[in-house]
């Protein structure tokens, strides 16, 4: 494990970048450069994106909306976030996060610990070169995010059958 003592210092545009779906998740601050205290990603959620209702069994997770509008779930309340609204779900709460307009939203996600930025490293497709759009999650994707979120402390859970 590597601590860096003399601080980070990440450029806009800079970090590493994954795309969960249509959505595009870039790291700025990772648990191995935090001594694994936390990690920070910024994320562009596209319109119709977000997460499936889950919890962690890990981390805390942060939320600070910079652009755009998200609803988000923190158990069974429903709020509608604009830019500078914060939210905080401790470990163990069943939340999600959705964009159900029609113009992308841009937020910032901290955990603590850190350790979440390994399981999105793992599912999410790395970009490499220039940033594009995402695609739609296909069965396969689907699959592989619910056979591996349980090995990083995260349980999803599926919608009510209709």
């Amino acid at each position: 494990m590597t601590i860096h003592q003399n601080g980070l210092f990440v450029e806009p545009g800079q970090g590493r970048s994954y795309y969960f779906g249509q959505d595009l998740y870039t790291f700025k601050a990772v648990g191995e450069e935090t001594g694994e205290a936390y990690a920070l990603c910024e994320v562009i959620v596209a319109p119709g994106g977000g997460t499936p209702t889950h919890r962690h069994n890990r981390e805390n997770e942060s939320f600070y909306v910079q652009d755009g509008e998200i609803e988000f779930q923190l158990d069974d309340r429903t709020f509608v976030a604009t830019a500078g609204t914060f939210l905080h779900s401790p470990k163990g709460q069943l939340h999600r996060l959705t964009n159900t307009t029609s113009t992308p939203a841009k937020l910032l996600i901290w955990v603590t610990p850190a350790g979440f930025e390994k399981f999105i490293a793992e599912v999410g497709k790395a970009v490499n070169g220039e940033i594009t759009l995402g695609a739609s999650l296909s069965p396969q994707d689907l699959d592989k995010i619910l056979t591996t979120a349980p090995k990083y402390g995260i349980e999803i859970v599926p919608p009510p059958s209709e």
